[in-house]
């Protein structure tokens, strides 16, 4: 099965989808950054270390919104029956949902039952809003699904989105490995430090770190900038030159 991805600084495909928080459309978030992260399962150990650990960082003040997703899953539906119902059968997925509920009610019921428990667990507030992808659009529209990975659930995929709409950053990461979170923030900024002075960043680069300036495309501007070396932070070569941004 082929896997689409959508493509790097191109308009991030548009959708409308059920969250926990209601009814939400990409589209309408435009004039913040949004990281659209995807995760294979609720109730499950990688993922709510992930959740927490995106809930207790710096999103907000960097300007973004954070919107979860993943396809349900048969834990969220039990996590809010196993007490209520300790002796019935082990219920089967049907088309139409867990004993005739609507499949996305019982979807964002479930999440908000994981939400809860890990709210209760770790005392952090979890208050972004999380996708009921059952149908697989949302999923399958950003390559979510790798069915070597797995052909019903998401892969822990990550794709940030600047203010304009523009896609400007994908991650993929195997189901078994948690982010890292801090790379992920380190990432926005880094995009948000070029979008602001025009440098860009180095490896390993950290907020207040010199930056690489553009180099020159011409040999005469070859030569005109050898004179300006002191003007550097750094000058290693014609084509690495570093600097504090202003």
């Amino acid at each position: 099965m082929w896997v689409t991805l959508p493509r790097l600084n191109e308009p991030a495909p548009d959708f409308v989808a059920k969250t926990t928080a209601g009814e939400l459309r990409l589209s309408d978030l435009k004039g913040k950054w949004v990281a659209l992260f995807s995760h294979p399962a609720d109730f499950t150990p990688v993922c709510s270390t992930e959740f927490l650990a995106f809930a207790r960082r710096q999103f907000e003040e960097l300007g973004v919104q954070l919107v979860g997703l993943s396809i349900d899953s048969i834990y969220s539906h039990l996590s809010t029956r196993m007490q209520r119902l300790p002796h019935r059968p082990k219920p089967k997925w049907r088309a139409h949902g867990l004993f005739g509920a609507p499949v996305v009610a019982q979807a964002t019921t479930g999440y908000l039952a994981w939400l809860k428990d890990l709210e209760e667990m770790s005392g952090i507030s979890i208050n972004f809003p999380v996708i009921a992808d059952l149908d697989m659009k949302v999923s399958r529209l950003y390559g979510m699904i790798h069915p070597a990975a797995s052909e019903t659930a998401a892969v822990r995929a990550v794709f940030i989105i600047d203010p304009n709409g523009i896609l400007r950053g994908m991650l993929y990461y195997s189901p078994t490995t948690g982010r890292n979170i801090d790379e992920i923030l380190r990432f926005i900024r880094a995009l948000q430090f070029t979008d602001r002075t025009g440098l860009n960043t180095p490896a390993d680069w950290q907020p207040g770190d010199p930056a690489i300036v553009k180099p020159p495309a011409t040999l005469d501007e070859v030569k005109a900038d050898e004179a300006r070396k002191a003007e550097y932070t750094e000058y290693k070569r014609w084509y690495l030159r570093l600097k504090k941004a202003e």
